[in-house]
């Protein structure tokens, strides 16, 4: 009975007739079965375990470094998921209509990505509560003519697709029609910063925090002039999501605001370069292609018990790589050595740089090991730094007056506001240590940290370059 049926059947249909008939029956069943894009949902976050949070990648955001993974915008989607007791899953994109995307179908719960809040996206989005200001600023190139206003944009203009640029630059094109620009996906906002250094294009717009991270590495980057300004940054979630994502956002961000985490981290990242000094970044940068060379294997052989950068910044910093360097109080080498300290680190010569190395590395070391063991890093190791330039005293007494007035004294952001009290006689005659010109161990450290970020990227780069070059010597010895 059956075989009757299906010769019945096939004599109505050939073959190629029910292969189409097959595939249509598939495609439909198919997106039957497809579900539709779920909106994010709290419950759902905690019953499954795990908040998924898309981001860039970039140094502002999410990168790799030898720790694993790090950025401002990871670290704070890190405590976002501690604060609902679940893992984090972080996703990041190469570009913004990627990350947008993940967003609208679902993929992701909000995204965490430096998001300017603008007029345009609050139409499509909800944003969880402000964490930060940025300023849009129109760069170029040091060397060549400095653009102050719209009008003066006379070569090739390149922004990031989909970005806050873009609409920014649209409002401006109404009131001025001559206005031109071009969007990419392909490229970053660090990449069409090197753009613009290597002139393929005159002009870039980008945020002021990506741009105060970037000049510490390509100081000749300038600010022609600033093409908006202030606007809030914060969290993007879908307008599908429920009230109580919102909801958590909002107490999240009040919890963080309120017990200093958030002033923590942004001065961890943002802290030490809210003022750039092109002079100076051109000359350290000049001195680690040419000085850093001769010392660079002391530095490594001392500093092995930390980062061997930062014992050459702190020596940046000091002396300039000046071995015969000296102060008029008395301080001298490679690590600006005190007699005393010199003799308790059993040094004999502090002008003989190997001597003077050893000495300032030891003499750090101890410092670190002195901070109480409940501080972790990095304050830990600021306090430290703070300590090799004004003494170990004086910050205990800094940090006494924090905690007097309802500071964490644990907590360098904190500190280095009261240091430069101990200045001022109505804090200093009721401490233990007495004055002291507590302004200059904050610039130090912040200048170390400086010299330190620019020597770890450089180093990295060089680190990147060297199999390249091996494998090209080695194929020229064949």
């Amino acid at each position: 009975m059956i075989k009757k049926q299906i010769k019945s059947f096939t004599k109505k249909f050939n073959v190629n007739q029910l292969w189409a008939a097959f595939l249509l029956l598939s495609s439909l069943f198919l997106l039957g079965c497809k579900s539709e894009p779920s909106p994010a949902n709290l419950q759902r976050i905690i019953d499954r375990g795990y908040v998924t949070v898309g981001t860039l990648y970039g140094n502002t955001s999410y990168y790799l470094d030898a720790e694993g993974a790090a950025g401002f915008e990871y670290e704070l989607a890190q405590k976002y998921a501690n604060f609902l007791g679940v893992e984090l899953k972080m996703l990041p994109s190469y570009n913004l209509n990627e990350l947008f995307e993940q967003l609208n179908n679902g993929e992701v719960d909000l995204l965490a990505a430096g998001l300017s809040v603008t007029d345009e996206r609050l139409q499509q989005y909800r944003f969880a509560p402000s964490y930060d200001d940025v300023s849009q600023k129109l760069v170029f190139k040091q060397g060549n003519i400095r653009p102050r206003e719209l009008s003066d944009l006379t070569g090739k203009l390149a922004i990031v697709a989909e970005s806050s640029h873009v609409e920014n630059l649209a409002r401006l094109k109404l009131s001025n029609p001559k206005l031109a620009w071009s969007e990419t996906s392909e490229l970053d906002s660090d990449e069409l910063l090197l753009s613009v250094l290597s002139g393929e294009i005159d002009y870039t717009v980008v945020d002021s925090n990506t741009l105060a991270i970037n000049r510490r590495y390509y100081p000749e980057i300038s600010i022609g002039f600033t093409i908006r300004k202030a606007e809030p940054l914060a969290w993007m979630v879908s307008k599908q999501s429920d009230d109580a994502i919102l909801g958590s956002l909002v107490e999240f961000f009040g919890q963080v605001h309120h017990n200093g985490v958030l002033l923590a981290l942004d001065d961890k990242y943002y802290g030490h370069i809210e003022e750039f000094n092109y002079v100076d970044t051109r000359m350290f940068i000049k001195a680690i292609e040419n000085k850093l060379p001769k010392y660079q294997p002391l530095f490594e052989k001392y500093g092995q018990e930390m980062d061997w950068r930062l014992l050459a910044a702190i020596s940046y910093q000091e002396s300039h790589w000046n071995p015969h360097a000296r102060s008029f109080t008395g301080v001298r080498g490679m690590m600006m050595l005190t007699l005393p300290t010199a003799k308790q680190m059993g040094i004999k010569s502090r002008l003989d740089a190997e001597q003077s190395i050893r000495g300032g590395a030891k003499y750090f070391k101890q410092l670190i090991d002195r901070m109480p063991a409940r501080i972790p890093n990095p304050d830990r190791l600021w306090f430290a730094l703070a300590s090799y330039n004004i003494g170990l005293g004086h910050l205990h007494d800094a940090r006494t007056i924090t905690q007097q007035q309802g500071g964490d004294p644990d907590r360098w952001v904190e500190v280095k506001e009261r240091l430069p009290l101990l200045k001022q006689k109505k804090y200093y005659k009721k401490t233990r240590y007495g004055y002291a010109r507590g302004d200059e161990p904050v610039h130090y450290v912040e200048n170390i940290r400086r010299y330190y970020d620019t020597l770890t990227w450089m180093d990295n780069q060089t680190k990147k370059l060297t199999p390249k070059t091996e494998i090209a010597a080695n194929a020229t010895d064949e």
